[in-house]
Order: structure tokens, then C-alpha cells, then sequence
């Protein structure tokens, strides 16, 4: 890499580190839990309000629902995180609801796995960076103004910040995220203290409207749908919870210890803050709406278009700290920017289950590369390039983005949970120790009824989510399913094709001959190596070839060689329509349909130059016929390079490149040891 591009890729994402340091970017628990959590800490930011949006359909009466949906969420919750508990300690290799679905149900199973999360992570970046900006576009107009191009712009930061290493992102956003985190606790427990101690009357900026139903009296099964419709909205809360199973190679030793502790420490600070938040939603009289403009009112008048809606947190954080106090201004920070930062918990997950997939052949293997940071930066900088078309394509809308979402995370929840039920059972047939035996039971208990509440949860969701955007989730899921068959397929068929067979075959048979073609087109010194190079093989036989373009040419070309006394006979190709690939590649293959046990050997003449512009102008014809040569079985291509002079200029420039160190690239040690070094030998 030339010294412009390797001094900013050192600037933006550090100095390349060594394989054997991979330990070192490992994740204490403290920074674990902002990395893979943030999504699920962030997302009580905003499932709350949607409760409440979709309760609003049927007027303020249906309000006092929202406890219930809480309670409801909170057994999901506890649920969820109870069975990937069992998931972190049976799998630690990282591959998560994949490697247990894959392992359990069959690789039909895991592959539907697999879509789903690759989705679910994609609509993660998408939704939660496109919530962001509208939190932070309420308080700069620009930000409204160029939703789309600020999105993108949020997303390539994020990448650049995941380009630099786990361990560093994760240093990054662990601050915002424990401010975040603080900042509800401090709310919850300032506004119960308020309510409860103090007997202050706590009342939202929304508290006096009144809410326009567009359903009032509903009933029996319309009713129901409404609170199933509430239900899977407020599970948005539960996105994310996935991430821990799938990045367990990330903690540190006791991998699954450690990740089970952050999974139960997210379950807890999630749950904790959503029913906080419902619950003072509650107390101080928030009113939402789908459409505010039309369907809030005060004193019986529509609030109009010019009317912005708050967040139901930043509605309850000026009910309790007051508007513009500075807890109130640090938590609406706090909160925006951990909306941007929750897109980090995908930033782990689909790079590492990417690699994984990678690995069992089901997406290319660059993906289970390395970078220089020791990160996945190939899928880190595919998950950007999708989420960018997703936020391009949605207008960064989060209202639209939210009902694509949820869909593929309760897919992956439930056949997981299901493997895991397989998983147990197929040890119970062989574990005979009592003590390992009632473990495993209570394990094979918690992840049964886990299978049957998410599963329910994800036809919840189907019937009310399909019409509203779901169908998009799963269509991108049936193109990531395809896709990855198709590559597995191929992977498949190049392996096997190239296997190598235990007894002889033509592969491994000495050819009875090698007949070797000189390539001329005049007579010069990369000519003259050429055929020096040719001699020194020894081939069978050898001869010069030269196809007739211009019979001056030819003729002169003939009577030097001859003059020369070169040894080597020289053939003619006549070539009537002044082509010069198709006569070569028509006598090669006529050659090998001749002698098909013999192989035929091109030897191409080539010059070196140090300038790229200067390459347009030579070799174009070599490489044609390498590329068409490729194609025809039993021909061996060999290029002899001509160095022209400013080749060696460039070789100049690339020791000089090689003896550069970028900045950050030397590690120096102490000043003693330094001094030592640089003092001359005694």
C-alpha cells in the first residue's frame, strides 16, 4: 500500500496488530455489557412509546392495559435471557442460535437461523441509528433537514470506530452507556421518591390532551389484537438479546461464565428501566399518538401539524427533573447517543456470525478474515454498506424501519430454544450421574417453555406485524437463505471437483510429453530471455510462434531470425481478419486435440513498468490470451518479465515504502533501554 493510503488507514483505525495478540482485544464484563447490550438497554428508549402508540387506537381507557403488557414483556424477558443462559453454557464457541439450531434441528434449521439474525442485525443498524438522528433532529433542524445523509454519515463513523478493534469501540461507548443506564435509575427512583415520599403531583407536557380514538368501545377479539398488537410492540425491548450467545469468543476466560453474568446483568437493567418508564408514563399521564397532529387534542382542538412529539422518556424526564434542568439535558444526550451506539451491538454480532458462516462455507470465506485490527472488518464494512441502502432506501424513517423489525430475532428465539430442547434430550439418553441429571431437567424445563412463549410471541407478531412491513423481513430472509445455499452449493461442488483421489489419476500421471510455444511478435531482449528461458526447460519440443498481421513485419521478422541464427524453428500463423488471440488459442488447442497426453506450455514475454498508465500501453495481448489460455485444459502459461528502467524506479520507491514506518506502527521501549540501543558497540 502507497504511503497516502497508509497514513490516513493509520490514522482512522491504528496500527495493524499481530495475530498473536488476539487475546489482548478479549472483553472484561464492564465493557462486554455496553458492547453486546446496548441494544437492549437503549431499545426501553423507545418500546415504551410504542405500547402506548398502539393502546392509543382505542382512546386513553385502554391505558390501563399497559401494566399488563409490561408484566408480559418482563416473563418474556426473564424468559429469554433464562434460556440463553443454558445456551452460553452448552455453546461457547460463539455460533449462538446458528450453532444450536444447526447442531439440533439440521442445517435447513440453522440456515433459517442464520437469515434471520443477518436480517435482525442489518434492520438493528438501520432502526437505530435512524431513531437517533429524529431524538437529535428535535433540538437541530439541520439534522431534520438531511435526515438520509446524516444517518449514513452516523454509519460510517460507527464503521470506522469497529475497524479500530472490539476492545477499543467498546472503551468508546461503554461511557455513554453507563451514563444512559444512570440516568433512568436516577429518574426512576427521583420521580418515585417525588410521587411516593414527597406526595408531589408529577404531570408530563402531554398530561392535559386529550386522545382522539380511532376505535372507541373496543371489544372481545378486536380488543385482543389490540393488546397482541401492544404486546409484540413493546417486545422490541427483548432485539439484541441474541448478541451475547453469539459473541461469547469475545470475553474473556471464563468465556460462558462471564456471559452468562453480563446476560443476566442486561435482563435485569432492561426490565428494571422498561417498567420504570411505564410506570411513570403512567403516574404523570403521557399522551401518544400514531398521528399527534390530528389525534391528540387540547380542549377538544386538534393540535396541527406544527405540533413535534416527544419520546415518552423525554416526556417523563421533564415531568420529574423539570424542563431544561441539567439532569434532563444529560439524560436527552445520554439517550440520543445511545440510539446511535445501540447499532454496536449488530457491529459485533453479524461480523462474528459471519465468520462462522464463512467457515461452514455458507457466505465467502473473506468474511472470516481478520483485518488489521484483529477484527472481522470485511463484515463490518458489509453490514454498513447494507444498513446504508436500507436507511437510503426507508428515508431513515424509524416509524417505517420499526415494523421490519422483531420479526427475525423471535425466528432465531424459537428454533433455538428448540434445539436446546433436543440438546438435552440427547444427553438425558446417556447422562447417568443423578446430580447431572436433575441440572440438565431443570435446563431442558426453562428452555421447553421458552420455545413455546417465543414461539407464540413470533405468530403474534406475523398476524400483527405482516401487513404493517413484516413481509419485507421475511422476503430478506428468504434472500439470505437462497444466497447462502447457492455459495454452500458451489463451495461444495469446486471441493469435491478438486479433491485429490487416494490411487492414480490423469492429475497425477506424468504427461508423456511437454511441447513449449515461445510467443514472438518481433525480435528484441525480452524475446531473446524468452527463448533463453524455453531452452533451459528442456521441453519435448519447442518452437516460436508469430502470427502474420502485417507481411512487412513478417517478412522482416523472418529475415532476422534467420540472420540471427536462432535454433529455435518459427511458425507463422497466417491471420486474414488481423486477429491475433483466436489464431494462438485455435493452434494451442489444435496442439493438445493432437497429443491429448501432452501438455502445452505458452511462454508469454512481458515487460515490467513502474507507472500504471505505462501499463495501458504495453501487454494488453498477453493479457488476453492468459485470460482465454485459463480456460483451455492441459495448457501451462509462464510469464518472463522484462524489467524496463522505470520499474526500477518503482522498486525504489517500494524499499523505501517497506523502510517507512507509519505513524504508530514502532513500538518503543523505556528511554534507558532506547539509549542502550543507539549507543555504539564498545
Amino acid at each position: 500500500m502507497s504511503k497516502l493510503t497508509d497514513v490516513p488507514k493509520r490514522i482512522l483505525i491504528g496500527r495493524a496488530l499481530r495475530s498473536d495478540r488476539l487475546g489482548e482485544t478479549l472483553l472484561p464484563k464492564r465493557i462486554a455489557l455496553p458492547v453486546f447490550a446496548s441494544d437492549p438497554l437503549s431499545s426501553v428508549a423507545y418500546a415504551p412509546g410504542e405500547v402506548l402508540l398502539v393502546l392509543s387506537i382505542a382512546g386513553v381507557s385502554a391505558y390501563h392495559f399497559s401494566p399488563w403488557i409490561a408484566v408480559a414483556v418482563v416473563v418474556l424477558m426473564f424468559t429469554v435471557v433464562a434460556s440463553y443462559r443454558q445456551n452460553v453454557h452448552a455453546y461457547p464457541s460463539g455460533g449462538g442460535d446458528y450453532e444450536v439450531a444447526n447442531t439440533n434441528l439440521g442445517p435447513k434449521a440453522g440456515l433459517t437461523v442464520a437469515s434471520a439474525l443477518l436480517v435482525d442485525y442489518v434492520l438493528t443498524v438501520a432502526v437505530s441509528i435512524s431513531s437517533g438522528i429524529e431524538n437529535l433532529g428535535s433540538a437541530i433542524p439541520f439534522v431534520v433537514e438531511h435526515k438520509v445523509l446524516c444517518a449514513v454519515a452516523v454509519i460510517v463513523l460507527l464503521t470506522l470506530m469497529n475497524l479500530r478493534g472490539v476492545k477499543e469501540s467498546g472503551s468508546l461507548f461503554a461511557i455513554p452507556t453507563y451514563v444512559f443506564v444512570a440516568g433512568v435509575f436516577i429518574m426512576i427512583s427521583w420521580g418515585a421518591f417525588r410521587g411516593l415520599v414527597l406526595d408531589d403531583t408529577l404531570r408530563a407536557p402531554t398530561a392535559g390532551y386529550e386522545i382522539k380514538a380511532e376505535h372507541q368501545g373496543l371489544a372481545g377479539f378486536a380488543l385482543v389484537f389490540l393488546l397482541l398488537r401492544a404486546f409484540s410492540s413493546g417486545c422490541a425491548a427483548l432485539t439484541g438479546v441474541e448478541a451475547i450467545s453469539n459473541g461469547v469468543p469475545a470475553f474473556r476466560k471464563p468465556k460462558s461464565k462471564n456471559a452468562a453474568s453480563t446476560l443476566a446483568a442486561m435482563g435485569l437493567l432492561a426490565v428494571t428501566m422498561f417498567c420504570g418508564i411505564i410506570a411513570l408514563a403512567a403516574f404523570t399521564k403521557v399522551r401518544m399518538a400514531e398521528n399527534p397532529a390530528v389525534d391528540l387534542l387540547d380542549n377538544g382542538v386538534a393540535l396541527g401539524s406544527d405540533y413535534v412529539q416527544n419520546p415518552v422518556i423525554s416526556q417523563v424526564a421533564e415531568a420529574v427533573f423539570g424542563k431544561g434542568s441539567f439532569l434532563f439535558i444529560v439524560l436527552a444526550a445520554a439517550t440520543a447517543l445511545v440510539l446511535f451506539l445501540a447499532a454496536n451491538t449488530a457491529y459485533n454480532g453479524f461480523p462474528l456470525l459471519g465468520s462462522i458462516l464463512a467457515q461452514d462455507r455458507y457466505l465467502p470465506r473473506q468474511l472470516h478474515t481478520r483485518g488489521d485490527r484483529l477484527a472481522f472488518s470485511n463484515g463490518i464494512v458489509l453490514l454498513a454498506g447494507a444498513a446504508g441502502l436500507l436507511v437510503w432506501i426507508y428515508g431513515a424513517d424509524s416509524t417505517r424501519l420499526i415494523q421490519l423489525y422483531i420479526v427475525g430475532v423471535f425466528v432465531s428465539f424459537t428454533l433455538s430454544q428448540t434445539g436446546m430442547v433436543r440438546h438435552w434430550n440427547r444427553h438425558l439418553a446417556t447422562e447417568k450421574d443423578q446430580a447431572k441429571r436433575r441440572r440438565m431437567i431443570r435446563s431442558r424445563a426453562i428452555n421447553t417453555f421458552g420455545a413455546f412463549f417465543t414461539g407464540l410471541v413470533l405468530v403474534v407478531v406475523l398476524v400483527t406485524k405482516f401487513t404493517h412491513g413484516a413481509w419485507v423481513a421475511l422476503l430478506g430472509m428468504v434472500i439470505f437463505y437462497a444466497t447462502m445455499t447457492a455459495i454452500r452449493k458451489h463451495y461444495d461442488r469446486v471441493s469435491e471437483e478438486i479433491a485429490a483421489p487416494e490411487g492414480p489419476s490423469d492429475d497425477s500421471v506424468r504427461p508423456s510429453r511437454v511441447h513449449s510455444v515461445v510467443l514472438i511478435s518481433k525480435i528484441h531482449r525480452p524475446t531473446l530471455r524468452a527463448l533463453a528461458y524455453a531452452k533451459l526447460m528442456r521441453s519435448d519440443t519447442l518452437e516460436a510462434l508469430s502470427v502474420n498481421v502485417d507481411p512487412a513485419e513478417t517478412k522482416a521478422l523472418r529475415e532476422e531470425w534467420e540472420r540471427r541464427g536462432i535454433t529455435v524453428p518459427l511458425k507463422v500463423l497466417d491471420s486474414p481478419y488481423r486477429e491475433i488471440t483466436r489464431p494462438i488459442i485455435e493452434y494451442v488447442k489444435g496442439l493438445r486435440k493432437e497429443s491429448p497426453r501432452d501438455v502445452v506450455s505458452v511462454i508469454i514475454p512481458e515487460y515490467v513498468v513502474g507507472h500504471w498508465y505505462e501499463q495501458l500501453l504495453h501487454n494488453q495481448s498477453a493479457l488476453r490470451l492468459k485470460g482465454r489460455l485459463l480456460f483451455t485444459p492441459g495448457v501451462m502459461v509462464t510469464s518472463v518479465p522484462y524489467q524496463l528502467q522505470s520499474s526500477e524506479v518503482a522498486r525504489k520507491r517500494a524499499r523505501k515504502r517497506q523502510e517507512w514506518n507509519a505513524p504508530g506502527s514502532v513500538r518503543r521501549g523505556p528511554a534507558q533501554e532506547r539509549a542502550k540501543e543507539s549507543s555504539p558497540p564498545k
